[in-house]
């Protein structure tokens, strides 16, 4: 039997079962935290960081990734100060240029007031939330899709072994993506495309 654990979210005492992550008990417990890359079907990740919340800790404040941290007795979370909303707009004001047509960053950026066009970048579609990758990986055991390159050079391709012949009878990770990207590289016709050129580049 799971051990409880007990911490104060936005001055709300909640009851948590050990290995929960913040994100888990917030919810459980009624209170909306903004989320990006999660998925309860899959593992967390912490790619997006939109969910960042500040806890104090022996008397110490912090910001963490609310979806990967676990929950820990006597844990006070604050979800909503405003450093929290300063970082999640500076966030979204990053990967608002990225995925300019996105709905789900759209109607975050209205929520926190950030800008499109503070930054600039190449338009990809892609926010790299990994929601797809995970996906074909974790729940349809596919790997039809992953990511290549690192640091600014990574992004998401099509392995063109599996995903011409998997994805077109699939599509399960489309809805899940939130730029569109998914959707668009099928359009051009890149399901074939080899695994070391970019997906949904634009000419």
């Amino acid at each position: 039997m799971s051990r409880k654990v007990r911490l104060e979210i936005d001055g709300k005492q909640v009851e948590a079962e050990e290995g929960m992550t913040i994100l888990q008990a917030a919810r459980k417990a009624g209170i909306e935290i903004p989320t990006l890359c999660y998925n309860d079907q899959l593992e967390p990740y912490g790619a997006c960081r939109i969910c960042t919340v500040e806890i104090i800790k022996d008397g110490r404040k912090r910001y963490v990734v609310s979806c990967v941290y676990p929950v820990e007795e006597g844990l006070k979370v604050r979800t909503d100060s405003e450093e929290i909303r300063k970082i999640r707009k500076t966030l979204l004001e990053l990967m608002l240029p990225l995925a300019p047509a996105s709905g789900p960053l759209k109607e975050l950026a209205e929520k926190y007031g950030a800008r499109a066009n503070r930054f600039q970048a190449e338009p990809t579609a892609c926010i790299l939330c990994g929601l797809c990758v995970r996906y074909c990986a974790e729940v349809k055991k596919a790997n039809a899709i992953c990511f290549i390159g690192r640091g600014t050079e990574r992004q998401v391709a099509f392995v063109p072994e599996v995903a011409p012949y998997e994805c077109p009878s699939c599509r399960q990770c489309y809805s899940l993506c939130p730029g569109g990207k998914i959707v668009e590289a099928e359009s051009q016709g890149l399901l074939s495309m080899p695994i070391t050129q970019k997906v949904a580049r634009k000419p």
